[in-house]
């Protein structure tokens, strides 16, 4: 595997940022305090602190923003809390679907899906390479606590699903090793994929999408 440390975003589409949000971490905790505990995957959305946090005048926002071009906001959030009770699996993947306010059928989008309540869609590809997701890391992530992997250099163009087996082989894998207020930000189509953990702990990180462009013919991001 890839030392995690030389990759950057620019060229291979994620990048290691340590430490960026430690000053913030209580802050984090503080508006995540009352969720489900041990999601696979919870979507928020409608949490007025965890919104100033994450606009790109806020304190996580900020981060993102420094790697995105002006008028970057955020457009979906998911918690993710891995643990010896829900230490789950996933394989590789590209993330191909934006939430939005409403469904309006438009060339090019779809299929579409309603997940926790929101409406989903999976959006042409310029939409997606237009787009940055920025993970805090709200506990250690060591090897055997299941980092989250990515193919450096996926980035750029949809992989059909029989050719990503050979894409990850071409472009080898990194892991994303982190520690409590640690980030990884990483060009949001990157092929990624995420082994149970071999020895099950808490891993919980806040995973943010970023988008600075409006969406066409109607469409509107839902935003957190």
């Amino acid at each position: 595997m890839d030392h995690p440390s030389s990759l950057t975003l620019a060229r291979d589409g994620a990048e290691y940022l340590p430490g960026v949000a430690m000053c913030s971490l209580d802050a984090l905790l503080g508006a995540l305090r009352g969720l489900p505990e041990h999601a696979p995957g919870l979507r928020l959305s409608g949490i007025p602190v965890l919104s100033r946090l994450l606009a790109s005048d806020g304190a996580i926002g900020a981060i993102a923003a420094r790697h995105m071009r002006a008028g970057a906001r955020p457009v979906r959030a998911l918690l993710f809390d891995k643990s010896p009770a829900t230490n789950w699996a996933l394989g590789w993947h590209q993330d191909r679907v934006i939430a939005v306010k409403r469904r309006i059928e438009l060339p090019g989008f779809g299929p579409w899906t309603v997940k926790q309540g929101m409406v989903h869609v999976a959006p042409p590809f310029a939409v997606l390479a237009e787009m940055t997701t920025l993970r805090i890391h709200l506990d250690a992530v060591p090897p055997d606590n299941a980092p989250l992997l990515v193919a450096p250099g996926s980035h750029r163009a949809f992989v059909r699903e029989a050719d990503i087996e050979v894409e990850v082989a071409r472009r080898g894998i990194a892991a994303c090793l982190a520690e409590v207020g640690d980030a990884w930000i990483y060009s949001t189509p990157i092929l990624h994929a995420s082994d149970a953990s071999a020895r099950p702990a808490r891993r919980r990180v806040l995973q943010i999408d970023y988008a600075a462009g409006e969406l066409s013919g109607g469409l509107e991001w839902l935003g957190v």
